[in-house]
């Protein structure tokens, strides 16, 4: 069904950016979901290594209170002379060196030593009667049961125990009576200095991690480790050491946590001990309820909940083998790498619409555009035909406007010319025509060859995929089965080639069907053709070695490149002179930059004013010429360096002004040239006789540089298959990367245009500047691509697997499959 411009370009619009917009909100998903996920694990793994470190910490005061509670100057507990008790509290001074908080030794009723406070100072009470105290009991214990329910088995594993409530304790022993002290405890009067006091707190007698509470002397927050001191299997002291929140606060605050991380450290019952962010500030807040619960039926898992600042978290908790726990969260609601789904694609999808609504407007005004100029044109034409005097009105397309302009010149030549002949009116018409082609024609040229050029790459990038894929099929042991659609897939891959060479034969190159050519007696026979070609008035001189060999060439290519060589010397000598061909075999010095093996030089010499060294470097650039408008195409030169390069070697060119120029072809001889392996069919598919081909590469190291990622994945397939090691990169700067890093590689088979800071070329150059001799292949599927240095062995895309095997051997100097 017929459809209008406005139409075509809506449904190209949609066509073009749809698929891309919903790909890019997929992208965006699965990004999310691995980015969400790796936020998990991240947190996961930062709450136990900090809960680790909170237990280190606790461990390390659990350790030192163990080790004081073991001094032999407690062995005379509960008669301590007064020198070893300030003794022991300068063992303890010593141990806490670098740690915050204080050590205590504690009686039932009165503190020993504090070293919160200066050596030999106890905290200052009001003075009070002489009070006795009894060494802790059962019956003691029975008045504090939360003591003998929570410290377990902690008498002996220290630290390890778990913790039970410090403020609890004192609760438990807010009635206490107190008991007449043992023998040796110094006793106080009303007359004495002031002594230190406890308000009837019993002794622990298992070691515990105490919880958050308010010091009684300062109110100021911390937590206690409490370590009974048994001496004759009566606990008659309590040693503690104090953990203040500020310590905690510095571990946290070192973690350095994204900025909108929540992290805290709470105590056994789920106060807050530390947090990040807040600091201390939030020392002593509880914990929301329902974390409570599950903090109390696991040691750790993920939860979702409200943290102390109202905001709703996804979270993680791990619980430390002294009681306390460490938690730590991400906002739900914050974007990439947290768990704002919504938040994360709101922008990319409003965008999608945006691009996509752009998109059809952007059509719709180009297409009222384009059919404006077409409907003026209609107008213009139906006066024409109606025989009016037609008047040019601007449309706003140059090439409408040109046309209209034609249309107003024909019609005041038919009004002026009414009794003029027919063939008058044709003629001006062809004229006008030939005008215009002639002005166009250069442009259409280079569009051409560019287009040309860039869908030969991609389709053969696509057709070599195809091939390679069906090449390693073959190879699979179920082959047989697929036999007829592999088939088809061959010979669809080989009706894709021919359709590329069609393209490339539209924009002047031709396709090259190589044969072994006898150069003597062919160039014997061209030079009857190049004598016409030249004229009378020009001299050829054709001279040849005896021992000239064969090479492997299309000879009509070989024929066109002698042609362009020899009408390029005509012109620079005007028709007028003296032309000389040589062919031998190429010296040493010549071919050091190819690939190992014997070259025929051919080498075509005027008499001509010479190029200068500014226009020298460029002569082998497509649509580069040095003539005069209407005068040359610029792809002469152009395919005979193609036609070098194809072949396996290369074209140079020598001038120097005044004295001539020489143009010399480089050919490999047929004992070392690019032959089609014995193996390959017509249509692409290969035969079992490469399997001698293959194993001789088992083992070799190839660096292969592909931009095309399916391209890439099959040819390493497929190389494999060949059993190469094969290391892969993705463009020029990935391949230096691995190749500076001391891999290994033998070869490298490297695509020509790729992405990047240098294309395969550029490449190729670098890695040989690095490692001289390094055997190179390219492969390219258009010969814009080749330039002037291209000293490489070249495939041409799409390559079937014979070939690209026969050119890896060839490049390493293998026995052929010739």
């Amino acid at each position: 069904m017929p459809l209008p411009i406005r139409s075509r370009l809506l449904v190209l619009v949609l066509s073009v950016m749809l698929p891309g917009i919903i790909a890019a909100l997929w992208v965006s998903w699965q990004t999310w979901s691995d980015e969400r996920e790796a936020t998990v694990r991240h947190m996961r793994d930062s709450t136990r290594a900090l809960s680790m470190v909170v237990d280190k910490e606790l461990a390390r005061r659990a350790g030192i209170a163990r080790v004081l509670s073991l001094s032999q100057i407690l062995d005379a507990s509960p008669q301590i002379p007064p020198d070893d008790l300030a003794m022991l509290e300068l063992q303890s001074r010593r141990a806490m060196q670098g740690l915050s908080g204080w050590v205590e030794l504690n009686a039932p009723d009165r503190t020993l030593f504090s070293t919160r406070l200066a050596p030999g100072r106890l905290p200052e009470t009001a003075a009070i009667p002489p009070v006795t105290a009894a060494p802790a009991t059962t019956a003691t214990a029975a008045m504090a049961p939360e003591i003998a329910g929570t410290a377990g088995t902690a008498g002996t594993a220290g630290a390890s125990a778990t913790a039970p409530s410090v403020p609890s304790l004192v609760a438990a022993a807010g009635t206490a009576a107190a008991a007449t002290p043992p023998p040796g405890l110094p006793t106080t009067t009303a007359a004495s200095r002031p002594v230190p006091v406890r308000e009837g707190v019993p002794l622990v007698e298992q070691a515990a991690v105490g919880d958050l509470a308010p010091d009684p002397a300062t109110g100021q927050l911390r937590a206690q480790i409490i370590q009974p001191i048994e001496r004759g299997g009566h606990v008659w002291l309590n040693m503690s050491i104090t953990v203040l929140p500020q310590e905690l606060q510095q571990i946290i605050d070192g973690q350095r946590l994204p900025p909108d991380w929540t992290a805290s450290i709470v105590d056994g019952h789920g106060n807050v001990v530390a947090r990040h962010p807040g600091g201390i500030s939030y020392a002593g807040r509880p914990s929301t309820d329902d974390l409570k619960r599950l903090m109390a039926t696991r040691d750790e898992a993920q939860f979702e909940s409200v943290n102390l600042d109202g905001k709703p978290v996804t979270g993680y908790f791990s619980k430390s083998p002294q009681g306390w726990t460490v938690i730590t969260a991400v906002p739900r609601d914050s974007g990439p790498g947290g768990f704002g789904a919504r938040a994360a694609l709101q922008p990319i999808a409003i965008g999608a619409l945006l691009l996509v609504l752009f998109g059809m407007f952007g059509a719709l005004w180009i297409s009222r555009r384009i059919s404006g100029p077409i409907h003026a044109l209609n107008e213009i034409a139906n006066e024409l035909r109606a025989g009016e005097p037609v008047r040019a009105r601007k449309t706003g397309m140059v090439e409408c406007d040109e046309v209209a302009l034609a249309l107003e010149d024909a019609s005041a030549a038919i009004h002026q010319g009414r009794y003029e002949l027919e063939e008058r009116v044709n003629e001006a018409i062809d004229r006008t025509r030939e005008a215009e082609q002639l002005s166009s024609r250069s442009q259409r040229t280079a569009a051409l060859g560019r287009l040309t050029g860039g869908v030969a790459h991609d389709f053969n990038n696509l057709l070599g995929v195809i091939s390679n894929s069906a090449h390693l099929i073959q190879r699979s042991p179920h082959a047989e089965s697929l036999a007829m659609p592999l088939g088809a897939i061959m010979r669809s891959v080989d009706v894709g080639s021919r359709l590329t060479q069609h393209l490339l034969r539209v924009a002047g190159r031709q396709p090259v069907h190589p044969q072994v050519v006898d150069l003597r007696s062919t160039l014997g026979e061209m030079k009857e053709l190049l004598v016409t070609v030249l004229g009378k008035r020009m001299q050829l001189v054709m001279t040849m070695a005896p021992d000239l060999p064969s090479v492997r060439v299309d000879p009509s290519e070989l024929e066109l490149a002698l042609i362009n060589i020899s009408l390029n010397a005509r012109d620079a000598t005007n028709g007028m002179g003296e032309i000389t061909i040589d062919a031998g075999r190429a010296s040493p010095g010549d071919v050091q930059d190819l690939a190992p093996g014997e070259y025929v030089a051919i080498s075509v010499t005027d008499r001509g004013p010479g190029i200068p060294d500014d226009l020298l470097a460029r002569v082998f650039e497509p649509f580069f010429t040095t003539k005069t408008v209407g005068k040359g195409t610029g792809l002469g030169l152009s395919q005979v360096l193609g036609f070098c390069v194809q072949a396996g070697g290369t074209a140079r060119i020598a001038s120097q002004l005044g004295a001539g120029t020489t143009v010399t072809l480089l050919l490999p001889a047929q004992t070392s040239a690019r032959l089609v392996p014995d193996g390959a069919r017509v249509d692409g598919t290969v035969r079992t006789r490469d399997d001698g081909l293959v194993n001789g590469l088992a083992g070799v190291r190839v660096l292969l540089v592909e931009d095309n990622e399916e391209l890439n994945r099959v040819t390493v397939g497929l190389l494999r298959s060949f059993s190469c090691e094969v290391l892969s990169a993705k463009d020029a700067d990935e391949a230096l990367h691995l190749f500076g890093s001391g891999a290994a590689v033998d070869i490298v088979l490297s695509d020509v245009v790729m992405p990047g800071s240098m294309d395969g070329q550029a490449l190729a150059r670098e890695l040989r500047a690095r490692r001289p001799g390094l055997p190179i292949v390219l492969i390219s599927g258009f010969s814009e691509a080749l330039t002037a240095e291209s000293t490489f062995t070249v495939l041409r895309k799409p390559a079937s697997p014979p070939q690209i095997l026969e050119a890896l051997r060839r490049a390493m100097g293998l026995p052929t499959g010739t």
